[in-house]
């Protein structure tokens, strides 16, 4: 094979770092390959070589912050209930393993593989040739062995398209009769939009947060989705509204499709606050059903998500305004919050969980690491404050300042924006993958780290979706 991507040429030995030692896979087979990061310029990229398949190379990361500053120290620790390893090792031991160094902060639980949308760029390949659904006391069933498992974490309901089921509102009864922190649907809102009374009947069965499709225009909508949907959208917040549900925008972001709707997407969310509660941007990766070809040059990294971002904002946002997270791996996301005052967006530290050192949410003695258990906990309380549009009840009472902070202050003013840059076959990071929080519930009941559960080779094969059983 040759290279998948051409690399540039070294910088000089003067100002070339030296190659950083990590582990990723072979883009073709998987098979687990010692790994570099490697600066040329500004640029990052990890490089390995397959014994059967070649040399394989991507670009990982581009411009500023500077990689090597884009740091938040954290103390790994397993998560409280482990699988037994079959001796194959990281990736392929997941459920969590051992080696795994931090706990569940979010769970997925996939309740649908059906979907009346056919969107080119769906990670989880919905509506293609779907599954049955699980039953109802399967899911219950489930629901109860993750809480065992990963205590009061949040609760993403997904799919396919979780809408489809007629049951969704006893699911979400049953996910919130086990108290997680935050219960959430995953939806293209397309019924939420249509039809009267649904977002109220979600709401009455204890919804709290919706993760709304959001790509910011007709032309990406046509695009991503393969038709325009941004009435629907925009009817869709209306209906929340009506329900008193918090909304996140979600934009998937693809060069030269919507990179420059940024500006327009958090324009949005400010004029439709308080119902919405936050931008999530997730750049496009390459698994499920995905471009064959997602070339480097389209591919779009951590910071230039957050450039883009600072410059379409019109002079609201400062990159310095955003901090690496205290739960999942430094290295995969952004985020800072921010209050709303008269049309302009001011950042806030209080009751963040990774803010600067003062106030409440501030990390102790400065940058001293958290211990992953306890990075877990304050995102996962400060998630479900922020993202509920009323303050979201904690799961217990609160243990310390923190807690406190925010089951008092609450977030009806706030907007959280931040990105999460996903791992596919070419970027997957083994060093990353083991700082993972967001967590697939596999219909086996195993947890698996989201990039894990939806990777997809170049050749199209998956390493867990689909082996579950």
């Amino acid at each position: 094979m040759s290279p998948l991507a051409e690399r540039p040429s070294p910088v000089s030995d003067a100002t070339a770092d030296a190659p950083d030692h990590t582990e990723a896979l072979c883009p073709i087979c998987l098979k687990r390959l010692p790994a570099l990061r490697e600066r040329h310029g500004d640029e990052i990229w990890l490089t390995r070589t397959c014994p059967e398949h070649g040399a394989a190379s991507t670009v990982i990361w581009r411009g500023t912050p500077d990689f090597a500053t884009w740091r938040r120290a954290k103390t790994p620790s397993a998560p409280p209930v482990v699988m037994p390893a079959t001796g194959r090792g990281c990736p392929y031991d997941c459920g969590l393993c051992a080696a795994h160094g931090q706990h569940t902060c979010t769970a997925v639980i996939e309740v649908t593989q059906r979907c009346g949308l056919r969107c080119p760029v769906c990670y989880a390949s919905a509506g293609t040739t779907p599954e049955p659904d699980p039953p109802l006391h399967e899911l219950t069933a489930r629901i109860a062995e993750l809480r065992g498992a990963a205590g009061a974490c949040n609760v993403q309901l997904s799919g396919g398209e979780p809408t489809e089921r007629e049951d969704l509102p006893q699911i979400i009864a049953a996910a919130r009769a086990r108290h997680f922190g935050l219960v959430q649907l995953n939806t293209n809102g397309l019924r939420l939009s249509g039809e009267p009374g649904y977002a109220e009947r979600l709401a009455e069965a204890g919804l709290q947060s919706v993760f709304l499709q959001f790509d910011g225009t007709d032309e990406a909508c046509q695009k991503l989705r393969g038709r325009p949907l941004q009435a629907d959208k925009l009817r869709a917040l209306d209906a929340c509204a009506r329900a008193g549900l918090g909304v996140v925008l979600v934009p998937t972001l693809v060069r030269g499709v919507n990179d420059n709707a940024l500006g327009e997407i958090l324009r949005v969310a400010m004029a439709r606050a308080p119902v919405v509660r936050g931008v999530h941007i997730q750049p496009m990766s390459g698994f499920g059903r995905f471009p064959r070809q997602l070339s480097e040059a389209r591919r779009i990294t951590l910071p230039e998500v957050l450039t883009m971002l600072v410059a379409q904002s019109g002079g609201m946002l400062r990159a310095e305004d955003f901090h690496p997270p205290c739960c999942e791996h430094e290295r995969c996301s952004f985020s800072a919050r921010f209050a709303l005052h008269g049309g302009r967006l001011v950042p806030v530290a209080e009751g963040a969980c990774c803010g600067p050192d003062h106030g409440p949410g501030a990390w102790p003695n400065g940058d001293s690491p958290l211990s992953a258990a306890e990075g877990a906990r304050r995102a996962k309380s400060s998630v479900a404050v922020q993202w509920a549009a009323a303050p979201a009840p904690l799961a217990s009472p609160p243990r310390d300042d923190f807690e406190r902070f925010l089951a008092q202050r609450g977030a009806h003013n706030r907007l959280s924006i931040s990105c999460m840059a996903f791992q596919d076959a070419l970027t997957l990071d083994l060093e990353r993958v083991r700082g993972c929080c967001i967590h697939t519930l596999a219909p086996d009941g195993r947890l698996i780290p989201f990039c894990l559960y939806n990777l997809t080779s170049l050749d199209g094969a998956t390493l867990y979706r689909g082996h579950c059983a």
